[in-house]
């Protein structure tokens, strides 16, 4: 065994997730993944300050009443 993951073990679980989430929940789960992450980047940065997070706040709210 020379790793953990390679090709096919990530074929694999890509097969498995797709089988138990289906095609159509896939773009929210990506979608939260990626916010959150970004979120989450922020937060190390330190732009937890109480202005540019609301700014934040306010531009999403944007984004998902247009979606």
């Amino acid at each position: 065994m020379e790793g953990l993951f390679q090709p096919m073990h990530l074929i694999f679980i890509m097969i498995i997730v797709l089988i138990l989430f289906g095609p159509g929940k896939l773009p929210e789960l990506g979608k939260g993944l990626g916010r959150g992450i970004r979120e989450f980047k922020d937060a190390i940065r330190g732009g937890m300050d109480g202005s540019s997070e609301k700014k934040e706040d306010d531009k999403k709210k944007e984004e998902d009443k247009k979606n």
